[in-house]
């Protein structure tokens, strides 16, 4: 039995599918299914049933699941302790939407490269919907997530920082000039917004929505750039998190329109899979994570 072949099946066992696993660890699927068919011959028993497309564990596989993530732990740590943990290396994956890539994590990204510029960083931009999926499928360490609190019995989660969502218009739209806005006065408006499926964009539709108003009308865009620059053509009115327009407003290219969804509570969280074992280098970024989020 093989090192190689447990952390194989660790990683087919938590992404149940042998094409993604097979990307995680950076092999040909078919090395994956040769390493698990050889370790079921080995043990004598299936680990895996294949129901159609549907791949699940065996009642066996999961047993040998639990220990198996004891032993990679246990050997995780083993080698921990050989490493002076003012000179760490190794690599660290991080995963975050393109907004918290552009405009929270570069100063967490020099803070911790400053500290440790033996860790090779990875950074791996991921839709804010698929997030967790990276975590359980092992292809990042650590993830950040701009949603509501989340709750999740897989997932360590640590909020960081509660963002600020504003509408933006071109400095010559109408309602800039005005002081006070009602929800009823964005009538006839064209709202530019991310693509639906988007925790923001899901909570934008709700209120209106609570308010009886089923007309919007959208243009969808994936990143908060485009609809910065759409919103300063004057095309229509830019929903986004205060921080992605802090230049262009101090620059008066835009200006926030003084009214705000309310009960809007959304944050940047910082998350890690419960059962993974926080290794110096993934810990040391943790803490350079809080400290560089202070605002």
């Amino acid at each position: 039995m093989e090192l190689r072949q447990l952390n194989t099946f660790r990683t087919v066992a938590t992404t149940l599918n042998f094409t993604r696993a097979a990307e995680a660890l950076n092999y040909v699927p078919s090395n994956v299914t040769m390493q698990i068919k050889a370790l079921e011959e080995e043990l004598g028993v299936r680990l895996f049933d294949r129901l159609g497309k549907q791949l699940v564990l065996t009642t066996a596989g999961e047993r040998f699941l639990t220990h198996i993530q004891d032993i990679l732990n246990k050997l995780d740590e083993a080698r921990s302790v050989v490493l002076d943990n003012e000179d760490l290396s190794g690599t660290i994956t991080i995963s975050a939407n393109e907004v918290l890539c552009a405009y929270r994590l570069p100063v967490v990204f020099q803070l911790f490269r400053s500290r440790y510029p033996g860790v090779r960083l990875i950074f791996r931009s991921v839709p804010n919907q698929q997030l967790k999926q990276t975590l359980f499928d092992g292809t990042a360490d650590v993830v950040f997530m701009l949603d509501e609190p989340i709750c999740s019995t897989g997932i360590a989660v640590e909020p960081l920082v509660e963002e600020t969502f504003r509408f933006f218009a071109a400095p010559d739209h109408p309602l800039t000039k005005r002081t006070e806005l009602k929800l009823e006065d964005f009538h006839g408006e064209v709202f530019l917004t991310n693509e639906k499926g988007c925790t923001y964009r899901t909570m934008f539709d709700r209120s209106f929505e609570q308010e009886g108003i089923d007309t919007i009308t959208h243009l969808e865009f994936q990143n908060a750039e485009a609809i910065k620059q759409c919103a300063m053509t004057g095309i229509g009115i830019a929903f986004l998190p205060e921080i992605t327009a802090k230049a262009e407003v101090e620059r008066g290219e835009l200006v926030a329109l003084p009214w705000q969804i309310p009960d809007l509570h959304v944050y940047t969280q910082m998350g890690w899979h419960k059962d993974k074992w926080l290794s110096p280098i993934i810990q040391a970024f943790i803490d350079a994570a809080r400290e560089g989020m202070i605002v």
